[in-house]
């Protein structure tokens, strides 16, 4: 399947990246992509520099399946249309408020018993 997807370019803490369509089984950094489509600078924010609008659309046509980030980011930039898509990995497992009630112990006269703390 094909991907489009950044690739990292640039020096040390100066970072810029590539946009270029690659297998998915290639990883971003061994360079065997089969276009670049443009590059984006984290720094500028503002823009996608030389990106071909045409070919990204075309190769999503074919099937082309963008990452989670090119996908933001062609949305930002009004390529694409939709929802954007969320790239941030969840901190804690979101855990139910009702497990939490019937896991405190209560004693037969219905007054709930403080929890023991635990041993170290």
């Amino acid at each position: 399947m094909l991907k489009i997807r950044l690739q990292r370019v640039g020096r040390k803490h100066a970072t810029a990246f590539r946009l270029v369509l690659t297998d998915s089984k290639n990883s971003p950094k061994s360079g065997r992509s089969l276009e670049i489509l443009g590059s984006y600078n984290p720094q500028d924010k503002k823009t996608i520099d030389n990106l071909n609008e045409e070919k990204v659309k075309y190769w999503i046509s074919k099937g082309a399946q963008p990452s989670d980030t090119v996908h933001n980011l062609l949305i930002n930039h009004k390529i694409l249309t939709g929802k954007k898509r969320n790239v941030l990995p969840m901190k804690r497992p979101i855990i139910k408020e009702e497990a939490k009630v019937e896991a405190t112990p209560s004693t037969s006269s219905g007054q709930a018993v403080a929890p023991e703390a635990p041993k170290v």
